[in-house]
Parts: structure tokens; C-alpha cells; sequence
């Protein structure tokens, strides 16, 4: 198998290829990657967001902020969709 590089804006490239076998998008494990290597793995894990649960988001919220992520589909879907389409991003 051809080994894959994941270009020079990814800063931790072993981190990179671990969620790609994964299956991690390309966007998310580059920004996880990033982060990793910005301060270290295992703070990463740590920090978490500060955001309440989807649930409790409006479905225009949501639909904001597949747009803001550009999800594909995302104005046919309903809320239970786009949560899912938003966790799996």
C-alpha cells in the first residue's frame, strides 16, 4: 500500500494517519492532529467544548452550522440527520 501524506498544514502526521485508518474525515483528523501537536495528545482529549447538546440546538441552529462545516445534504435533512451528520463530521 502507498504510503499517504497528508500535506504540509498537518503538523503531526502519525496522529494524522491513526484517525485516517480510523476513518476520520480528512478535515477532522487534520484538526485534531494540529491540536495534538499544538500542546500535546493527551490534553487534547481533556478539553472539550463548551457547548450544550445538540438536542437542545434548533434545527436552524443546526442547519447553520452544517453550513459553517459545509456538510452535503444538510437542507434535506431533519434534526435527528443533522445531529448525526454534525457528530460524524
Amino acid at each position: 500500500m502507498p504510503e499517504r501524506k497528508p500535506g504540509p498544514s498537518v503538523k503531526d502526521d502519525e496522529l494524522y494517519e491513526e484517525l485516517r485508518d480510523e476513518g476520520e474525515s480528512k478535515e477532522k483528523s487534520a484538526r485534531i492532529a494540529n491540536a495534538a501537536a499544538d500542546s500535546s495528545r493527551s490534553q487534547v482529549g481533556r478539553r472539550g467544548g463548551k457547548s450544550g447538546s445538540y438536542e437542545d440546538w434548533t434545527v436552524d441552529e443546526l442547519h447553520e452550522r452544517a453550513r459553517e462545516l459545509d456538510i452535503k445534504g444538510r437542507s434535506r435533512m431533519d434534526k435527528d440527520e443533522l445531529i448525526e451528520a454534525l457528530r460524524n463530521h
